[in-house]
């Protein structure tokens, strides 16, 4: 026989998921930020992202 969780409980688990999720996304966008700053282009990554940026325009 499977116990029943009252709502109270469930909303609670649910506000424990939210929080442990946006920690999660919050220091994995901190790193990609922090690697993204630090990090160097090189000049054909350079111009590869200038294609793209210029095909991103078109119709």
């Amino acid at each position: 026989m499977a116990a029943q969780i009252s709502d109270s409980d469930k909303i609670k688990q649910f506000r424990e998921l939210l929080g442990t999720y946006n920690k999660l996304t919050e220091t994995c966008f901190l790193d990609c930020v922090k690697d993204f700053i630090t990090r160097e282009v090189k000049p054909e990554e350079n111009e590869a992202l200038a294609a793209k940026a210029g095909l991103l325009g078109q119709p």
